[in-house]
């Protein structure tokens, strides 16, 4: 049996961060994993510019939901479910990420979850464990899965390296030279090739 895991941001929707800093002008806040490798860094950062500037939950969920899927990802991920079981690997959070899923037709999905108070502040987050895409890989190996993995970042790269086939897709020139181990390609049709080649079945193209 085979598994197909995908990144979400950067690989079927736009990085919410990214279009959240551009709807309020904080230009700290388009820092993503393809900037700072260091998770935990990066979240903290996050959290003290939006508690600097006054912003909640509600305000980044008021711009996710006029977000949609990166043109031809939810056609990309129907074709993948016609001939594959796929899960959705994120370092995002179940918070962000409704809207986006009943746009891409609810695929599995395994992220993370906010601690959010009263008033709608982020006070904290929860991840679901360390290095959680590259332990999925690896719990998904003991069930005796073989899985084929693409994601376009920093935090993405344990998760391809523990994968049978590890693909970039649309990743920054930065990632591709540092780790030149994964095939990186830019565009779905692209990427749809390589998971058949990468597939030890018969898929039609």
């Amino acid at each position: 049996m085979e598994i197909v895991c995908l990144d979400l941001e950067g690989v079927l929707v736009p990085e919410i961060w990214i279009n959240f800093a551009e709807r309020t002008g904080i230009d700290e806040l388009r820092a993503t994993t393809r900037d700072i490798p260091d998770y935990d860094v990066l979240m903290k950062q996050r959290l003290r510019i939006l508690d600097e500037h006054g912003y909640g939950l509600p305000d980044i969920q008021k711009v996710i939901d006029e977000m949609g899927p990166i043109p031809g990802a939810a056609e990309f991920v129907d074709w993948l479910r016609e001939h594959f079981q796929v899960i959705i690997l994120s370092d995002t959070f179940y918070e962000f990420a409704k809207p986006l899923m009943r746009q891409l037709g609810w695929p599995t999905l395994f992220c993370h979850k906010l601690e959010v108070n009263e008033q709608g502040r982020i006070t904290d987050y929860k991840l679901r464990q360390k290095d959680p895409k590259r332990m999925s890989v690896k719990a998904l190996h003991g069930l005796e899965y073989r899985v084929i993995a693409a994601g376009d970042s920093y935090n993405d790269t344990t998760m391809l390296a523990e994968a049978d086939v590890g693909i970039l897709f649309h990743a920054p020139q930065n990632v591709i030279d540092e780790f030149p181990q994964f095939t990186a390609v830019h565009t779905y049709d692209d990427l749809k090739q390589e998971i058949i080649k990468a597939s030890v079945r018969d898929i039609p193209a």
